[in-house]
């Protein structure tokens, strides 16, 4: 029985057989076999083997979801590893919990319910930026979020700015919010 290819491994042959031709996001979507996170997957082509795949950032003649692929040259790559250490101490503490969204590892991934949710690292100021690994750049999200963030995320709410909207929400999402932190931290 033939071995089926991965996501990434069907993008990688979809965009080298395009070379110089612009593709847009719904065609790469369908050549990754529909998956979820094909975008993720493009940008592990790009960054993680080092195929010059452009997108609107780079050039101004491609618009917001449209793609190029240079040349089959690929660039140098520097490794991206965070280590295991510093992944547990950014779970930890983050409370294992999306710092865009809200949503736990495990909870039920609210665009496949045949999925749960996932928890990656993310970067707070991007590594293209100048962004480092260390924990203080880091931040936990899930797969969800981390596809739409685009080193463009908006800073975790100030305590104050939680309290409001706490002091907003109805008497029964209020008690639901007690409940759930009794639950994490156990009763005061």
């Amino acid at each position: 029985m033939p071995r089926r290819m991965g996501s990434k491994a069907l993008l990688r042959e979809y965009v080298l057989a395009r070379i110089g031709r612009v593709m847009n996001s719904i065609e790469l979507q369908e050549a990754s076999g529909g998956a979820a996170e094909w975008a993720r997957r493009l940008r592990e082509l790009r960054d993680e083997e080092g195929y010059q795949i452009l997108s609107h950032r780079d050039r101004a003649e491609l618009k917001p979801g449209e793609y190029l692929l240079l040349t089959e040259e690929r660039e140098a790559v520097e490794p991206r590893v965070i280590s295991k250490e510093t992944r547990g101490v950014v779970l930890q503490r983050d409370g294992h919990t999306c710092q865009m969204c809200g949503l736990a590892a495990g909870d039920p991934d609210p665009y496949n319910p045949r999925r749960t949710v996932r928890l990656t690292m993310g970067h707070i100021v991007d590594k293209s930026l100048g962004g480092d690994d260390s924990p203080d750049n880091l931040r936990a999200v899930c797969s969800t979020c981390n596809e739409g963030l685009a080193a463009n995320a908006p800073a975790p709410p100030s305590r104050i700015e939680l309290m409001r909207h706490i002091r907003r929400a109805t008497v029964d999402d209020q008690r639901h919010a007690l409940e759930w932190l009794r639950q994490k931290f156990g009763e005061a």
